[in-house]
C-alpha cells in the first residue's frame, strides 16, 4: 500500500511520519515534491538551495516514484506530502493510484507554530486552500471520500486514534507506532535542521495541546481566512 498523507506545515506531519516509520514494515518519504516546488515557483524558503540540490526537481519523475516500487522491500510506503507543494502546474492524476489521507490542524495553531520558523506567512504558505482543493480532486478521481484525521484528536489519544486510522486503511496497528528514538532520522529531508528541532527532541506523539494561542491582528486575520477550509475537512474527520 502507498499512503499519501496530505497536510500543511506544522500539522504534526513529521511525528506521524516517524510513527509509521517505527512500524518496521513501512518505508517513508519526506516531502517528495519540495525540491520541485521550490524550483518551479522560485519562492524563498530556509535552506532553499540545499533542498533543490538534494531533491528531484522534475515533478513528473517524483509522481512516478510515488507510484513506483515500494523502497527497501517493505509492504507499506508512507509519503509525507505538503499540500502547498502541489502547485497547479503539476499533473495530479497520479493521486488516483495512491491511498490519500488528509491531516488537518486548527489554523491558529498552525500559524503560531509556523511564524516561529518563517515570518509573515501567507494563506498560500500554510496550505489550507490547497488541502481543500486536493481533497475534492481525490474524491473526484476515486469516487470516494478520502480519510481525514485531525492532529488534535491524535494528540488527545494516540493509541486509539492511530488504531482507528490503521483500521480505516486496512492495516494492523502496532504499538511500535507510539514511540521512536530521539534525534534526527536517516529519512529526514535536508531541511530538518531548520524545521524539526522539536520533533527531534521527542520520543513519541506529544501530549494534548492547551488553549488556542493568542495571535497578532495580522495572524488572526490569516487564521480567519483559513478557517472555512479547515472546517470543511474537520466536519469529515475520522
Amino acid at each position: 500500500m502507498k499512503i499519501a498523507m496530505w497536510s500543511g506545515p506544522r500539522n504534526l506531519s513529521t511525528a506521524l511520519m516517524y510513527a509509521f516509520a517505527a512500524r518496521g514494515d513501512c518505508a517513508v518519504w519526506d516531502e517528495p515534491f519540495y525540491a520541485a516546488y521550490l524550483a518551479a515557483t522560485g519562492i524563498d524558503h530556509p535552506l532553499r538551495d540545499q533542498v533543490i540540490a538534494a531533491g528531484e526537481t522534475d515533478a513528473a519523475r517524483v509522481a512516478q516514484a510515488c507510484l513506483g516500487p515500494i523502497p527497501q522491500g517493505q509492504s507499506l510506503f508512507y509519503q509525507k506530502h505538503m499540500t502547498l507543494h502541489m502547485i497547479p502546474a503539476f499533473d495530479r492524476s497520479f493521486l488516483a493510484g495512491l491511498t490519500n489521507v488528509f491531516l488537518i490542524r486548527h489554523p491558529a495553531r498552525v500559524i503560531a507554530s509556523y511564524s516561529k520558523k518563517r515570518e509573515s506567512p501567507t494563506l498560500a504558505d500554510i496550505g489550507f486552500v490547497q488541502q481543500a482543493e486536493l481533497f475534492d480532486q481525490v474524491a473526484d478521481f476515486t469516487g470516494a471520500q478520502p480519510l481525514v484525521i485531525d492532529s488534535a484528536d491524535i494528540r488527545a489519544n494516540p493509541r486509539v486514534r492511530l488504531t482507528r486510522l490503521c483500521a480505516a486503511l486496512g492495516i494492523p496497528f502496532t504499538g511500535s507506532m507510539l514511540h521512536w528514538p530521539a534525534g534526527p532520522k536517516p529519512f529526514d529531508g535536508v531541511w530538518a535542521s531548520h524545521w524539526y528541532n522539536a520533533v527531534h527532541a521527542s520520543t513519541g506523539i506529544d501530549e494534548p495541546e492547551g488553549p488556542l494561542p493568542s495571535l497578532s491582528a495580522r495572524d488572526q486575520d490569516l487564521a480567519d481566512q483559513a478557517m472555512p477550509y479547515y472546517q470543511k475537512l474537520a466536519a469529515l474527520r475520522l
